[in-house]
């Protein structure tokens, strides 16, 4: 699967993982789009490194999985970056 099928995958994974997470996290929709495609690079490559999975196609249960799981890893990390610098 190439970089464009992996930025599309990253929009939804993103979305997929706002919705999966509890609470309010800052940044909103753009931020959490543009985190979905870092975090479903992140869970293609701990996928392919750890697991030897192969992703190459766009439909995979596998794939997506990956994509969702690496999504709210970087969800989790910038909500803990941030929570600091937002005001009451």
């Amino acid at each position: 699967m190439g970089i464009i099928g992996w930025i599309v995958l990253g929009l939804i994974a993103g979305a997929i993982a706002k919705a999966i997470l509890p609470g309010k996290q800052g940044g909103g929709w753009i931020i959490t789009l543009i985190l979905g495609v870092v975090g479903a690079l992140l869970g293609g490559f701990i996928g392919s490194a750890l697991f030897n999975a192969p992703l190459e196609d766009f439909f995979s249960i596998q794939t997506w999985l990956l994509a969702i799981g690496g999504s709210i890893i970087v969800l989790l990390i910038y909500g803990l970056v941030t929570r600091g610098s937002r005001r009451a």
